[in-house]
């Protein structure tokens, strides 16, 4: 989809802040509400802003742990990533993951209460996915940086 600089700014916008109303957007780009809302619409039907949530501390939640998990299969076969991509999808414990080149197929962003609740998630995995050969884990120690924000310069520059 081809987007200007409107889009642009739109997007940088609203990435840092989806609760600006339509005319604190119009205002900062030089369009009218009604404008906004249009391209809003738009940008959101053709899946270039997949989703308007909030960022939720997983700390303030009682999630208090976080680790990155590297995941490695003994065979790499379409149907098994298949299988384990629509699994981890129903796990709440997953914020986030990646099907990666490298060490390993996949990399897991996931928070626990305790390391015994992350333990036990573990567990699980393993049991419920035959064919893992290894799990690696990286216990964060300090989150310094957390967002989805997308650099909107290689689009246009303002």
């Amino acid at each position: 989809m081809e987007l200007d600089l409107l889009d642009a700014r739109l997007l940088d916008l609203v990435q840092r802040n989806n609760r600006l109303s339509s005319e604190a957007l119009g205002e900062k780009v030089g369009l009218s509400a009604s404008g906004v809302q249009r391209r809003l619409k738009r940008l959101r039907s053709r899946r270039v802003i997949e989703a308007d949530v909030s960022i939720v501390s997983p700390k303030a939640i009682g999630r208090n742990v976080t680790m990155l998990v590297l995941i490695s299969f003994e065979r790499s076969r379409a149907d098994v990533l298949d299988r384990f991509k629509r699994a981890v999808c129903k796990m709440s414990e997953v914020m986030s993951g990646f099907y990666v080149a490298g060490q390993a197929e996949f990399v897991l962003l996931v928070t626990a209460h305790s390391m015994e609740d992350y333990e036990e998630f573990t567990r699980r995995l393993v049991h419920d996915t035959p064919d893992i050969k290894r799990v690696d884990t990286m216990v964060v120690l300090d989150r310094f940086k957390a967002g989805f924000t997308v650099p909107m310069s290689s689009i246009a520059c303002w």
